[in-house]
């Protein structure tokens, strides 16, 4: 995005022409921009209900086991448990690029995001081809060189590139599930995710990372599976609860538009 000063702001903005649609008798077409504006909206309502219901979202009301879990977070006992001994760093192949060389967005056979320490979009900002990378999915990926040490929870297929890496977790021999995996996310960001540290006081990787301590709700000396993954469940529900509301209520005040246009 192109961003310009503007100075005499008044002078150059009062002095702009706009581009409206007009009648043939040369009033504004308001009919017609209400249609398009309709359209527009219709179009994006539509992409958020997919996203929702492709996610599992779409249902906000929370089952009698999350009300139990949420009204009762305040009485979960925590257990401490060391990085190192319950996830384990994924070796992964090194690549033959460097960012600055990768395109930003898929194009030809550069189509697999690629992981970098940058916290925008999860730190997925570069595409390389799928032939001969690491292919990864359902992880959590961390920085090793950044001024933000954000952990993020990665669903779908990704590599690593450069100055981050992979961590699956290894206790037990369970699989945790994208509920559980988010929930620890959110525990392993409180130890690095902090503002002690930057590009210049830094965290550093995995060798730092895995021993660190984070807090896990316990149950017989082991990390309760089942209440993260309820009440990640919860918590999800809880948050895009106004999101399903407003897709509802836009969805039924363009369809009585429809019907009013069709009268």
């Amino acid at each position: 995005m192109l961003t310009v000063l503007v100075r005499n702001v008044d002078d150059t903005f009062l002095n702009s022409e706009l581009t409206f649609p007009i009648k043939k008798n040369g009033d504004l077409d308001f009919e017609f921009m209400k249609h398009i504006i309709a359209d527009l909206e219709s179009e994006r309502i539509e992409k958020i209900e997919q996203y929702l219901s492709k996610n599992g979202l779409s249902n906000y009301e929370l089952t009698k086991e999350e009300k139990i879990a949420v009204d009762g977070f305040e009485n979960i006992i925590w257990g401490e448990y060391k990085m190192g001994n319950i996830f384990e760093r994924i070796k992964t192949k090194k690549l033959p690029y460097k960012a600055k060389d990768l395109p930003n967005k898929p194009t030809g056979k550069y189509i697999l995001p690629c992981l970098t320490s940058s916290f925008n979009n999860q730190g997925l900002n570069y595409y390389s081809p799928r032939e001969g990378s690491t292919i990864l999915k359902d992880v959590i990926s961390i920085p090793s060189n950044s001024d933000v040490y954000r952990a993020y929870f990665q669903s779908n297929d990704f590599t690593v590139l450069s100055d981050a890496y992979a961590i699956q977790w290894i206790l037990d021999d369970t699989k945790l599930l994208p509920n559980q995996y988010l929930f620890t996310v959110q525990c392993i960001n409180k130890v690095t995710d902090l503002s002690i540290y930057s590009y210049k006081n830094k965290l550093g990787g995995w060798n730092v990372v895995k021993t660190k301590n984070i807090q896990l709700p316990n149950k017989n000396d082991k990390p309760d599976y089942e209440l993260m993954g309820i009440l990640t469940s919860a918590i999800k529900k809880l948050v895009i609860k106004d999101v399903v509301l407003y897709v509802e209520k836009k969805k039924k005040e363009l369809n009585k538009q429809t019907e009013n246009t069709n009268a």
